[in-house]
Protein backbone atom coordinates (compact mmCIF):
# COMPACT_ATOMS: atom_id res chain seq x y z
CA UNK A 1 0.00 0.00 0.00
CA UNK A 2 0.88 3.67 -0.35
CA UNK A 3 1.96 6.21 1.88
CA UNK A 4 0.41 9.40 1.84
CA UNK A 5 1.24 12.88 2.53
CA UNK A 6 -2.12 15.58 2.62
CA UNK A 7 -1.82 19.42 2.71
CA UNK A 8 0.74 19.06 5.30
CA UNK A 9 1.85 21.87 7.51
CA UNK A 10 4.90 21.86 9.97
CA UNK A 11 5.24 25.08 12.29
CA UNK A 12 7.96 25.56 14.75
CA UNK A 13 7.54 28.72 16.71
CA UNK A 14 7.15 31.40 14.00
CA UNK A 15 9.42 29.20 11.62
CA UNK A 16 7.12 27.78 8.93
CA UNK A 17 9.16 24.22 8.08
CA UNK A 18 6.98 22.72 5.82
CA UNK A 19 4.18 24.59 3.68
CA UNK A 20 1.20 22.55 2.36
CA UNK A 21 3.47 19.42 1.10
CA UNK A 22 1.28 16.71 -0.91
CA UNK A 23 3.18 13.81 -1.68
CA UNK A 24 2.45 9.81 -2.53
CA UNK A 25 5.34 6.95 -1.93
CA UNK A 26 4.04 4.28 -4.25
CA UNK A 27 4.55 0.96 -2.98
CA UNK A 28 7.82 -0.55 -3.39
CA UNK A 29 9.11 2.49 -4.52
CA UNK A 30 12.50 4.46 -4.12
CA UNK A 31 11.65 7.72 -3.42
CA UNK A 32 14.21 10.50 -2.68
CA UNK A 33 13.99 13.99 -0.94
CA UNK A 34 16.20 16.20 -2.54
CA UNK A 35 17.14 19.47 -0.85
CA UNK A 36 19.88 22.00 0.39
CA UNK A 37 20.13 22.18 4.72
CA UNK A 38 16.96 23.89 5.78
CA UNK A 39 14.33 23.10 3.51
CA UNK A 40 12.38 20.98 5.17
CA UNK A 41 13.21 17.42 4.03
CA UNK A 42 14.24 15.99 7.43
CA UNK A 43 11.13 17.30 8.85
CA UNK A 44 8.92 15.35 6.44
CA UNK A 45 11.00 12.73 7.28
CA UNK A 46 10.31 12.92 11.22
CA UNK A 47 6.24 13.48 10.72
CA UNK A 48 6.47 10.04 8.49
CA UNK A 49 8.45 8.23 11.38
CA UNK A 50 6.07 9.81 14.66
CA UNK A 51 8.82 11.67 15.95
CA UNK A 52 6.87 15.01 15.18
CA UNK A 53 3.32 16.10 14.51
CA UNK A 54 2.06 18.31 12.18
CA UNK A 55 0.10 21.39 12.28
CA UNK A 56 -2.31 21.06 9.75
CA UNK A 57 -2.78 18.04 7.38
CA UNK A 58 -2.74 14.54 7.54
CA UNK A 59 -0.37 11.42 7.02
CA UNK A 60 -2.03 7.99 5.25
CA UNK A 61 0.58 4.90 6.22
CA UNK A 62 -0.94 1.82 4.59
CA UNK A 63 -4.40 3.39 4.06
CA UNK A 64 -4.54 4.19 7.22
CA UNK A 65 -4.36 7.49 8.99
CA UNK A 66 -1.32 7.79 11.02
CA UNK A 67 -0.86 11.31 11.82
CA UNK A 68 -2.92 14.60 11.90
CA UNK A 69 -2.61 17.72 14.25
CA UNK A 70 -5.21 16.39 16.64
CA UNK A 71 -3.75 12.59 16.77
CA UNK A 72 -0.38 11.05 16.38
CA UNK A 73 0.14 7.01 15.77
CA UNK A 74 3.04 6.51 18.01
CA UNK A 75 6.65 5.51 15.87
CA UNK A 76 6.21 1.90 17.65
CA UNK A 77 2.63 1.71 16.61
CA UNK A 78 3.46 2.38 12.63
CA UNK A 79 4.93 -0.24 10.36
CA UNK A 80 8.32 1.74 9.48
CA UNK A 81 11.60 1.81 9.99
CA UNK A 82 14.18 4.57 9.72
CA UNK A 83 17.86 4.40 9.22
CA UNK A 84 20.21 7.27 10.63
CA UNK A 85 23.19 9.74 9.53
CA UNK A 86 24.81 8.80 13.07
CA UNK A 87 24.36 5.15 12.62
CA UNK A 88 22.99 5.14 16.03
CA UNK A 89 24.20 1.94 17.15
CA UNK A 90 24.17 0.67 20.80
CA UNK A 91 27.92 0.24 22.01
CA UNK A 92 27.09 -2.80 24.60
CA UNK A 93 24.79 -5.07 21.78
CA UNK A 94 26.80 -6.82 19.42
CA UNK A 95 25.92 -7.03 14.99
CA UNK A 96 23.38 -9.83 15.84
CA UNK A 97 21.92 -8.45 18.95
CA UNK A 98 21.02 -4.98 16.96
CA UNK A 99 19.24 -7.17 14.49
CA UNK A 100 17.82 -9.57 17.14
CA UNK A 101 16.60 -6.28 18.89
CA UNK A 102 14.84 -5.26 15.92
CA UNK A 103 13.13 -8.46 15.89
CA UNK A 104 11.93 -8.88 19.39
CA UNK A 105 10.56 -5.22 19.46
CA UNK A 106 9.01 -4.47 16.51
CA UNK A 107 5.29 -4.32 17.07
CA UNK A 108 4.58 -5.58 13.26
CA UNK A 109 7.10 -8.73 12.76
CA UNK A 110 5.08 -11.42 11.47
CA UNK A 111 3.94 -14.17 13.77
CA UNK A 112 6.77 -16.48 12.37
CA UNK A 113 9.65 -14.35 13.27
CA UNK A 114 8.32 -14.23 16.64
CA UNK A 115 9.42 -17.97 16.35
CA UNK A 116 13.08 -18.61 18.11
CA UNK A 117 14.48 -20.60 14.95
CA UNK A 118 12.68 -18.71 12.30
CA UNK A 119 13.74 -15.37 13.94
CA UNK A 120 17.29 -16.73 13.80
CA UNK A 121 16.89 -18.14 10.49
CA UNK A 122 15.70 -14.20 9.45
CA UNK A 123 18.82 -12.17 11.45
CA UNK A 124 21.03 -15.05 9.49
CA UNK A 125 19.35 -13.85 6.07
CA UNK A 126 19.10 -10.22 6.53
CA UNK A 127 23.30 -10.30 7.51
CA UNK A 128 23.88 -12.12 4.37
CA UNK A 129 22.00 -9.15 2.16
CA UNK A 130 24.35 -6.74 3.87
CA UNK A 131 27.45 -8.87 3.56
CA UNK A 132 27.78 -9.08 7.69
CA UNK A 133 27.21 -12.86 7.77
CA UNK A 134 31.13 -12.94 9.33
CA UNK A 135 30.63 -10.24 11.66
CA UNK A 136 27.95 -11.41 14.39
CA UNK A 137 29.70 -11.18 16.66
CA UNK A 138 31.54 -7.97 16.23
CA UNK A 139 30.70 -4.97 18.53
CA UNK A 140 30.45 -1.53 17.28
CA UNK A 141 33.75 -0.46 18.12
CA UNK A 142 35.68 -3.38 16.25
CA UNK A 143 33.64 -1.94 12.65
CA UNK A 144 34.78 0.29 10.10
CA UNK A 145 32.31 3.31 8.87
CA UNK A 146 30.38 1.00 5.83
CA UNK A 147 30.10 -1.61 8.13
CA UNK A 148 28.67 -0.04 10.94
CA UNK A 149 26.12 1.83 8.40
CA UNK A 150 25.24 -1.78 7.01
CA UNK A 151 24.39 -2.96 10.81
CA UNK A 152 22.12 0.07 10.77
CA UNK A 153 20.36 -1.45 7.50
CA UNK A 154 20.12 -4.53 8.54
CA UNK A 155 18.33 -3.73 12.13
CA UNK A 156 16.07 -1.41 9.90
CA UNK A 157 15.17 -4.67 7.45
CA UNK A 158 14.93 -7.37 9.14
CA UNK A 159 11.19 -6.68 10.44
CA UNK A 160 10.39 -6.09 6.90
CA UNK A 161 9.04 -2.99 7.34
CA UNK A 162 6.41 -1.35 4.69
CA UNK A 163 8.10 2.11 4.55
CA UNK A 164 12.04 2.37 4.87
CA UNK A 165 12.68 6.31 6.09
CA UNK A 166 16.59 6.62 5.43
CA UNK A 167 18.14 10.29 6.60
CA UNK A 168 20.95 11.15 4.59
CA UNK A 169 22.52 7.37 5.92
CA UNK A 170 25.75 7.58 3.64
CA UNK A 171 27.05 11.25 4.60
CA UNK A 172 29.24 9.97 7.50
CA UNK A 173 31.00 8.03 4.79
CA UNK A 174 34.60 8.93 2.55
CA UNK A 175 33.79 9.35 -1.60
CA UNK A 176 34.93 5.95 -2.65
CA UNK A 177 32.45 4.08 0.27
CA UNK A 178 29.26 6.11 -0.57
CA UNK A 179 29.94 5.43 -4.27
CA UNK A 180 30.19 1.57 -2.75
CA UNK A 181 27.00 1.62 -0.79
CA UNK A 182 24.48 3.57 -3.11
CA UNK A 183 25.08 -0.40 -5.05
CA UNK A 184 24.38 -1.77 -1.69
CA UNK A 185 21.23 -0.03 -0.70
CA UNK A 186 20.05 -0.25 -4.50
CA UNK A 187 20.45 -4.00 -3.95
CA UNK A 188 18.70 -3.84 -0.62
CA UNK A 189 15.92 -2.18 -2.16
CA UNK A 190 15.40 -4.91 -4.97
CA UNK A 191 15.67 -7.74 -2.52
CA UNK A 192 13.37 -6.41 0.33
CA UNK A 193 10.73 -4.29 -2.27
CA UNK A 194 9.76 -1.93 0.60
CA UNK A 195 9.31 1.29 -0.06
CA UNK A 196 11.98 3.88 0.43
CA UNK A 197 12.09 7.45 1.55
CA UNK A 198 15.82 8.72 0.92
CA UNK A 199 16.33 12.24 2.34
CA UNK A 200 19.58 13.68 1.00
CA UNK A 201 21.29 16.81 0.47
CA UNK A 202 24.08 15.13 -2.80
CA UNK A 203 22.31 15.58 -6.38
CA UNK A 204 24.68 12.37 -7.53
CA UNK A 205 23.01 9.89 -5.07
CA UNK A 206 19.20 11.28 -5.87
CA UNK A 207 19.96 11.10 -9.56
CA UNK A 208 21.89 7.73 -8.81
CA UNK A 209 19.36 5.77 -7.03
CA UNK A 210 15.94 6.65 -7.05
CA UNK A 211 12.82 6.15 -8.96
CA UNK A 212 11.64 9.44 -8.56
CA UNK A 213 12.56 12.60 -6.56
CA UNK A 214 11.25 15.18 -4.79
CA UNK A 215 13.40 18.60 -4.95
CA UNK A 216 12.41 21.09 -1.61
CA UNK A 217 12.92 25.09 -1.38
CA UNK A 218 12.01 26.83 1.51
CA UNK A 219 9.76 24.08 3.17
CA UNK A 220 7.43 23.71 -0.50
CA UNK A 221 8.19 21.05 -3.26
CA UNK A 222 9.65 22.44 -6.39
CA UNK A 223 9.39 19.49 -8.67
CA UNK A 224 8.71 15.67 -8.73
CA UNK A 225 9.75 13.74 -11.62
CA UNK A 226 12.08 10.62 -12.64
CA UNK A 227 15.73 11.72 -12.13
CA UNK A 228 16.11 12.13 -16.50
CA UNK A 229 12.91 14.46 -15.87
CA UNK A 230 14.45 16.45 -13.10
CA UNK A 231 17.56 16.67 -14.92
CA UNK A 232 16.61 17.47 -18.30
CA UNK A 233 13.06 19.37 -17.55
CA UNK A 234 13.50 21.57 -14.73
CA UNK A 235 10.32 23.40 -14.13
CA UNK A 236 11.90 26.60 -11.98
CA UNK A 237 15.18 28.24 -11.59
CA UNK A 238 15.84 26.49 -8.51
CA UNK A 239 15.74 22.76 -9.53
CA UNK A 240 18.20 23.61 -12.55
CA UNK A 241 20.47 25.71 -10.84
CA UNK A 242 20.21 23.00 -7.37
CA UNK A 243 20.43 20.39 -9.52
CA UNK A 244 23.10 19.65 -12.34
CA UNK A 245 24.17 23.66 -11.76
CA UNK A 246 22.79 24.80 -15.13
CA UNK A 247 23.30 28.40 -16.27
CA UNK A 248 20.74 30.50 -16.57
CA UNK A 249 20.08 33.72 -19.44
CA UNK A 250 17.52 36.07 -19.36
CA UNK A 251 15.69 36.80 -22.62
CA UNK A 252 12.52 36.58 -24.37
CA UNK A 253 10.87 33.85 -26.33
CA UNK A 254 9.63 34.10 -29.23
CA UNK A 255 7.76 30.98 -30.66
CA UNK A 256 11.19 28.01 -30.50
CA UNK A 257 13.39 30.66 -30.16
CA UNK A 258 15.52 32.81 -27.77
CA UNK A 259 17.00 36.40 -28.36
CA UNK A 260 19.43 37.06 -25.14
CA UNK A 261 18.63 40.54 -23.34
CA UNK A 262 22.22 41.61 -23.02
CA UNK A 263 23.83 40.12 -26.12
CA UNK A 264 22.83 40.28 -30.23
CA UNK A 265 22.42 36.40 -30.38
CA UNK A 266 19.40 34.27 -30.96
CA UNK A 267 19.10 30.46 -29.88
CA UNK A 268 16.80 27.53 -30.68
CA UNK A 269 14.97 26.13 -28.35
CA UNK A 270 16.55 22.72 -27.21
CA UNK A 271 14.07 21.31 -25.12
CA UNK A 272 13.73 23.56 -22.00
CA UNK A 273 10.67 23.53 -19.95
CA UNK A 274 7.74 26.05 -20.74
CA UNK A 275 7.86 27.02 -17.01
CA UNK A 276 11.25 28.74 -17.84
CA UNK A 277 10.09 29.57 -21.06
CA UNK A 278 7.42 31.98 -19.05
CA UNK A 279 10.02 33.04 -16.95
CA UNK A 280 11.93 34.50 -20.11
CA UNK A 281 14.93 32.15 -18.66
CA UNK A 282 16.88 29.52 -20.71
CA UNK A 283 18.75 26.66 -18.42
CA UNK A 284 22.28 25.41 -19.86
CA UNK A 285 23.85 23.03 -18.32
CA UNK A 286 27.33 22.69 -18.43
CA UNK A 287 27.99 19.91 -20.68
CA UNK A 288 24.96 21.98 -23.24
CA UNK A 289 27.56 24.61 -23.93
CA UNK A 290 30.39 25.24 -26.24
CA UNK A 291 33.40 27.93 -26.20
CA UNK A 292 34.29 29.47 -29.75
CA UNK A 293 36.85 32.12 -30.74
CA UNK A 294 35.53 33.24 -33.89
CA UNK A 295 34.36 36.80 -33.82
CA UNK A 296 30.35 35.72 -35.12
CA UNK A 297 28.17 37.77 -32.54
CA UNK A 298 27.73 35.97 -29.39
CA UNK A 299 27.49 36.33 -25.79
CA UNK A 300 31.44 36.42 -25.14
CA UNK A 301 33.26 36.42 -21.76
CA UNK A 302 36.68 35.75 -20.44
CA UNK A 303 38.21 32.59 -18.69
CA UNK A 304 39.15 32.92 -15.05
CA UNK A 305 39.23 29.47 -13.98
CA UNK A 306 40.38 25.74 -15.59
CA UNK A 307 40.56 22.87 -13.71
CA UNK A 308 41.10 18.96 -15.28
CA UNK A 309 38.56 16.77 -14.50
CA UNK A 310 39.98 13.31 -15.88
CA UNK A 311 37.75 12.81 -18.53
CA UNK A 312 36.90 16.72 -18.63
CA UNK A 313 38.12 19.78 -18.47
CA UNK A 314 35.79 22.49 -16.15
CA UNK A 315 35.96 26.07 -17.06
CA UNK A 316 34.37 29.28 -15.12
CA UNK A 317 33.88 31.85 -17.64
CA UNK A 318 33.31 35.60 -16.60
CA UNK A 319 30.33 37.47 -18.14
CA UNK A 320 29.73 40.61 -17.34
CA UNK A 321 30.20 40.41 -13.58
CA UNK A 322 28.60 37.00 -13.48
CA UNK A 323 30.19 33.21 -13.93
CA UNK A 324 29.10 30.50 -16.47
CA UNK A 325 29.84 27.39 -15.90
CA UNK A 326 31.04 24.89 -18.85
CA UNK A 327 32.51 21.09 -18.75
CA UNK A 328 34.46 20.48 -22.33
CA UNK A 329 35.55 17.16 -23.60
CA UNK A 330 39.60 16.94 -23.74
CA UNK A 331 40.20 17.72 -26.71
CA UNK A 332 38.66 20.77 -26.77
CA UNK A 333 40.84 22.99 -24.78
CA UNK A 334 41.02 26.85 -23.97
CA UNK A 335 43.36 28.73 -21.86
CA UNK A 336 42.65 30.95 -18.40
CA UNK A 337 42.51 34.71 -20.02
CA UNK A 338 41.06 34.02 -23.32
CA UNK A 339 38.51 35.52 -24.32
CA UNK A 340 35.11 33.40 -26.08
CA UNK A 341 31.67 33.29 -27.11
CA UNK A 342 29.52 31.06 -25.60
CA UNK A 343 26.97 28.82 -27.58
CA UNK A 344 24.60 25.84 -26.90
CA UNK A 345 25.74 23.03 -27.98
CA UNK A 346 23.26 21.12 -30.70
Amino acid sequence: MSTSIININKQFGNFQALKDVNLTVKDGEFLAILGPSGCGKTTLLRLLAGFESPTDGTIQIDGKEAATAKKVIPPERRNVSMVFQSFALWPHLNVREHVQFAMKYHRFVGPAFKEKQKAEARIDEVLKIVGLEQFGSRMPGELSGGQKQRVSLARAIAPEPQLLLMDEPLSNLDAELRIEMRHEIQKLHRLTKASILYVTHDQGEALAMADRIVVMNGGEIEQIGTPEQIYDQPETPFVATFVGKANLFEGTWNGATFTHKHAPVTWEDYGISNRLKEQNLYALRPEQIRLSTSDVSQIRGTIVTKQFQGKEYHYVIEVGGREIVVDLPLHEQFEIGEEVGIVPRV
